[in-house]
């Protein structure tokens, strides 16, 4: 099992955007519900966003809803994830992992195939 790949990550002022991608295998994505994480320096991994394996319904953490969108292109195996208005309190290591269990969860215990992760740096 190959383990996903995020790209996208960068240097931004606040108030800007980035869009993230992260790619993965057919076998870590087909039917799998999938979300993005992100851990800060010194800090526990932050469930972000989540998306079901349909893409019909999504979960965001309250700290970035109506600001980041997550969208998934099935027949790419591919998530991603819109990020609108980042303020330096986004800053941080963003990673993607498979929901196995718990629909609807967004605690880090319930997903596996994690991405090495990709830096996002908001600078104010």
């Amino acid at each position: 099992q190959v383990q996903p790949v995020e790209s996208g990550g960068g240097l931004v002022q606040a108030g800007g955007s980035l869009r993230l991608s992260c790619a993965a295998s057919r076998r870590t994505f087909s039917s799998y519900d999938m979300g993005w994480f992100r851990q800060a320096p010194g800090k526990e991994r932050e469930f972000v966003a989540a998306i079901d394996w349909s893409g019909s319904t999504t979960l965001y953490a309250s700290s970035v809803k109506d600001r980041f969108t997550i969208s998934r292109d099935n027949a790419k195996s591919t998530i991603n994830l819109q990020m609108n208005s980042l303020k330096p309190e986004d800053t941080g290591v963003y990673s993607c992992a498979r929901r196995y269990r718990n629909y609807g969860s967004g605690h880090p215990a319930d997903f596996d195939s994690w991405g090495l992760g990709t830096q996002v740096t908001v600078s104010s």
